[in-house]
């Protein structure tokens, strides 16, 4: 038997006055937008809710971290550094908002090519099919042989690469975050799997080395990581899988110890929001008093805003 559409003259309404409403324009509406503002200016004039809420909260996170001088960490994937904005991250290592990184061994890799030529990112379907992905002579020649030297003379991953280039004098080392992170003193973590990076590729690696130099810089952001509780934070930017799954680990390290590591802020920012970011990062660190946020939109946009707010609320660089 066909079924009768349904009679819709039975179904019970109310008063739109008596409905509870999300949004309230007299609460929730942005300010205007006008040519020649301000970072503050534009920042408060972004409607307090979703994505400008998370945004000025994870601002306000970092300011107060760093005025209670405790840890701000940012966790990168390589994406960040082939975007070019290294400066954007300069800025922030001379005003002392972020005090230690962890990358991938694509972030370094990225890194290093600029400090030495200026470019990097080849085109590897370019390249794939005649078996010259990831041979350039110079990348795995000199990173290898920098984390050689570097094991030899008790360094981590990160110190050693960031040594190599301005022991070496590397043309851009200007550009390059190991370089400027090594100069000053503020830990930079290097985190690899064996066969993920070109570098492996070449005859010049050592997969005792390799892995040396990363797990010292394992037990180096662990350290880090302990400090983390009451008032740091951490920031990952860009990694879906390999650095969510190593902060998960060191925090649990941490406790393990003893270290107290709650009521702190975690955030995720991504072009797109992935799953082991949202548990290993905004979800299961936070189960206490902690707060995690994730922030979505492309690196090349968030992070110099971002930046622009944390340095405003600090006066600026510091040096």
């Amino acid at each position: 038997m066909k079924p009768k559409r349904i009679d819709l003259s039975g179904v019970r309404t109310y008063p739109l006055s008596e409905r509870k409403n999300k949004t309230v324009m007299t609460r929730d509406k942005s300010g205007e937008i006008r040519g020649g503002m301000t970072v503050a200016e534009l920042l408060a004039a972004m409607p307090d809710q979703l994505g400008s809420q998370a945004l000025n909260g994870v601002i306000d996170a970092i300011v107060a971290a760093r005025q209670k001088g405790k840890p701000v960490i940012m966790a990168m994937g390589a994406h960040v550094i082939k975007c070019g904005l290294q400066p954007v991250l300069k800025s922030l290592v001379e005003a002392g908002a972020i005090t230690a990184f962890a990358l991938n061994g694509a972030g370094s890799i990225h890194d290093y090519e600029i400090s030495l030529i200026g470019e990097t990112s080849e085109d590897v379907g370019a390249v794939l099919h005649a078996g010259l992905f990831g041979m350039a002579e110079e990348t795995g020649r000199d990173i290898n042989g920098a984390l050689k030297e570097g094991v030899a003379a008790g360094l981590g991953y990160g110190e050693a690469v960031g040594r190599f280039i301005n022991a070496h004098k590397n043309p851009h080392r200007d550009w390059s975050l190991l370089a400027l992170c090594e100069e000053r003193g503020v830990p930079v973590t290097v985190h690899v799997a064996v066969g993920t990076d070109i570098i492996h590729q070449h005859a010049a690696a050592d997969g005792a080395v390799i892995g040396e130099a990363s797990f010292r810089d394992f037990r180096l952001l662990t350290a880090i990581v302990a400090e983390l509780g009451d008032g740091g934070v951490y920031l990952n930017v860009g990694s879906a899988v390999l650095l969510p799954e190593v902060f998960l680990k060191a925090l649990s390290i941490a406790q393990n110890l003893g270290h107290h590591v709650d009521n702190f802020t975690t955030v995720n920012m991504d072009m797109q929001q992935h799953y082991r970011p949202l548990q290993n990062v905004v979800k299961r660190p936070t189960a206490g008093k902690s707060m995690g946020y994730t922030i979505t939109g492309h690196h090349e946009i968030m992070l110099p805003l971002l930046a622009a707010g944390v340095l405003d609320r600090i006066g600026g660089n510091r040096g």
